[in-house]
């Protein structure tokens, strides 16, 4: 516990270790899942990237006219059993706002495999060179790539690359340009259930270039959107909420182990809409509070930086694993603001606990009712809080708080 609790145990070598395993281990998963793939479904007659699968066929159905239709359940359940070749296929429901169609439409343009994997690799490689000019460190490269979160999102085929890229970029240039960080902000309109932290942030830090920026962004996806679709994409997609408000996220079709939220959370536990939302509400408002208190404070950037990335995940009912991607930046601002002012007691255990948790979440949710999901936006929100309470309390140098030994910061700041 002591090895544990002062972080020796997380050297700089047994990182490396650990993560060129993952990583290998997620190669060979990548390799075998398109080796044993038969046309656009894999061995265990998936479609390979899953979710991926809505995307491609919201695109398909745009090319082909039909841009309305694509929020209605049946028409885009029976045009994905169709690109499939197989009536009994897992079909994915769309529940994106029309801004995302410009990129489904794009990558429709080619055929479904070519699509994903193009798809994968134009926002992964952008965030792995956004993470490591946050750390330029070769275990950098190693902990985004072996991430076992992103390994989910690449079998998923999901968005998270880009949501990150996004979010964390936005972030990492706040400061220095805030309209550009601006730009990208309102961007994330094509997932805004994991924006809702955004506004706050940028009022707390009065920064009006930022929010104009943000609203450029929005307002010139909209207007592209109005502009080739008209209104008609816009009614449906408003016409399509109350059904995805109360199927996906009140009764949890998606699987409550899945969702990784504390609205989730309550639900699996047999708790009502009321509480659950009663629930949610709170973290949501804890969520937005820490936010705004430590902008307003101006603590340190990166212990900033990794709460917004922490409390984008714990302000939203509806979250899933590979959405936390967004933490891979976060952890990477904490590692960099531990490596400059030394680590707490059991921080670095706990980093690497929150990076490594997306593996086994959704097993030990469905099999043991555990949310283990919450644990990594709750540890990076606590590391941020915490380190910026110790920091405001100027006590030089930060030191591992170990009773009864005390170890100096600078032992393994590695």
């Amino acid at each position: 516990m002591e090895l544990l609790a002062s972080g020796r145990v997380v050297s700089a070598e047994r990182v490396r270790a650990v993560s060129t395993v993952t990583l290998a281990i997620s190669i060979l998963c990548i390799v075998w899942l398109f080796a044993t793939a038969d046309g656009t479904l894999d061995a265990l007659g998936r479609p390979p990237g899953t979710d991926f699968s809505n995307v491609w066929t919201a695109g398909r159905m745009v090319l082909d006219g039909k841009a309305p239709f694509v929020w209605s359940w049946p028409e885009h359940f029976a045009v994905q059993r169709a690109v499939h070749g197989r009536e009994e296929v897992d079909v994915f429901g769309w529940h994106y706002p029309p801004p995302f169609l410009l990129i489904a439409t794009a990558l429709a343009t080619l055929p479904y495999v070519p699509a994903l994997i193009a798809w994968q690799i134009s926002t992964l490689a952008p965030l792995t060179v956004m993470i490591w000019r946050l750390l330029p460190r070769r275990e950098t490269l190693l902990l985004t790539l072996g991430a076992p979160v992103a390994l989910i999102c690449l079998t998923h085929g999901h968005n998270g690359f880009l949501t990150a890229l996004l979010l964390g970029g936005g972030l990492a240039l706040m400061d220095r340009r805030p309209f550009l960080a601006g730009i990208l902000f309102g961007c994330l309109i094509y997932k805004p259930q994991l924006a809702l932290i955004i506004p706050a942030l940028l009022l707390a830090d009065r920064n009006w270039r930022a929010i104009a920026g943000a609203f450029l962004s929005a307002a010139i996806l909209v207007a592209a959107t109005l502009l080739v679709w008209g209104l008609p994409v816009w009614q449906a997609f408003f016409d399509s909420l109350p059904l995805t408000r109360a199927v996906v996220i009140e009764q949890g079709v998606t699987g409550w182990h899945k969702i990784m939220s504390p609205f989730a959370t309550v639900r699996m536990w047999g708790g009502g809409l009321t509480m659950s939302y009663a629930v949610q509400l709170a973290a949501t408002i804890a969520s937005i509070t820490a936010v705004v208190v430590l902008t307003c404070r101006k603590a340190d950037a990166d212990l900033r930086n990794a709460l917004v990335c922490a409390a984008t995940l714990l302000s939203t009912p509806y979250v899933l694993d590979y959405d936390a991607v967004v933490l891979l930046p976060a952890l990477a601002w904490l590692w960099r603001h531990g490596r400059a002012n030394g680590y707490l007691s059991w921080e670095k255990s706990l980093m690497l606990f929150a990076w490594f948790t997306p593996l086994v979440a959704r097993q030990v949710g469905e099999w043991t009712l555990i949310p283990l999901g919450l644990a990594p936006p709750l540890i990076v929100a606590a590391i941020s809080v915490r380190r910026a309470v110790h920091q405001s309390m100027t006590i030089p140098p930060f030191t591992f708080r170990v009773w009864p030994v005390t170890y100096p910061a600078s032992l393994d700041a590695r």
